[in-house]
């Protein structure tokens, strides 16, 4: 089963949500917003995509710049942000045992198919 951080509010979280739904992937859909991960989930969900954690942060967000964050910030203060401010994380994100993908394009979400 995919697990499948999702905003709603997100067009391209919501093509994501259907393009899996299209492929008959069984999915548990997570509302991150309301359900903040943990800073033990952010370090795992990282750890699965490959990636520094200013590659998974919509780092153009006002908030983003308004913490006076950037990509010299410290994984330590990024991974914190995220953990506390869960609106910085890139969506949508699905997870399959210990691999992840970022689903921007919302086609990268078929590797995990």
């Amino acid at each position: 089963m995919i697990t499948y951080w999702h905003n709603p509010r997100c067009s391209k979280s919501r093509a994501g949500l259907a393009l899996l739904q299209e492929k008959d992937v069984e999915v548990e859909t997570r509302l991150y917003l309301k359900d903040a991960p943990s800073l033990k989930e952010i370090k795992q969900v990282q750890a699965a995509l490959g990636v520094a954690p200013f590659d998974m942060m919509r780092s153009k967000d006002a908030l983003f710049k308004e913490m006076g964050l950037s990509k010299e910030s410290s994984q330590a203060e990024l991974q914190a942000a995220m953990a506390d401010h869960p609106a910085l994380i890139e969506r949508p994100i699905a997870i399959l045992g210990d691999k992840a993908v970022i689903g921007r394009p919302t086609e990268a979400l078929e590797a995990l198919i």
